[in-house]
């Protein structure tokens, strides 16, 4: 799903010859995906930086994200603790907060 979502937004960003800058509402992430393709494409670039430094908090993410998994369920499918969960997502969220406002301004 999430490959399917990155390739539509970057068919439709290439259709628009431009990117500009855009505010990102992190606490939309509680639900499945609804952001624009430009969201998408800048999500997707700052969740592949995150996999590099913290493999399973990128996972929580995509699973939140992508999928529309609440903590019970992707902790579930992670094989950790619903806690463990939150503390990922808590890092996550701060996280991605920090990169995607980087990805913004420069």
């Amino acid at each position: 799903m999430r490959r399917i979502l990155i390739d539509h937004a970057r068919r439709k960003q290439a259709l628009k010859r431009g990117a500009r800058a855009e505010r990102f509402d992190l606490d939309g992430l509680d639900i499945a995906c609804q952001a624009n393709g430009e969201s998408l494409l800048a999500m997707n670039e700052a969740l592949e930086k995150l996999a590099i430094q913290d493999p399973q908090s990128a996972e929580l993410v995509k699973l939140r994200f992508y999928a529309g998994l609440n903590y019970q369920e992707a902790a579930r499918v992670l094989g950790v603790s619903e806690r463990s969960a939150k503390r990922c997502w808590s890092f996550a969220r701060a996280w991605l907060y920090r990169e995607l406002s980087q990805l913004r301004s420069g």
